[in-house]
């Protein structure tokens, strides 16, 4: 169980990615879509993460909708890690 003071990142697989959208309406200032039609995260400064598997932190603010996101992601492709010890806390591979 996370605790309100660990820090979170996340991270998306585009190549899993659908589309659908439902992460941007959740934290907008989290995930953006790009040209491509997929989303990606974005830092602090805005700019998209375009590398795969890159990864920001998640503001402390909006680490419930980005764990939402991660849940109800129809693609399955919202990789959300503890910082400190890389453990999932949400996404694939997250023990509910």
């Amino acid at each position: 169980m996370q605790t309100a003071q660990e820090t979170l990142q996340v991270w998306v697989d585009q190549d899993l990615c659908t589309g659908d959208g439902l992460c941007v309406q959740y934290a907008p200032e989290v995930f953006e879509f790009d040209v491509d039609g997929l989303a990606y995260v974005k830092g602090p400064d805005g700019e998209l993460r375009l590398a795969p598997g890159s990864r920001v932190d998640v503001p402390s603010h909006l680490r419930l909708e980005v764990i939402d996101a991660a849940k109800e992601c129809p693609g399955e492709c919202i990789h959300v890690h503890r910082q400190a010890d890389d453990v999932p806390v949400a996404g694939p591979n997250a023990e509910d």
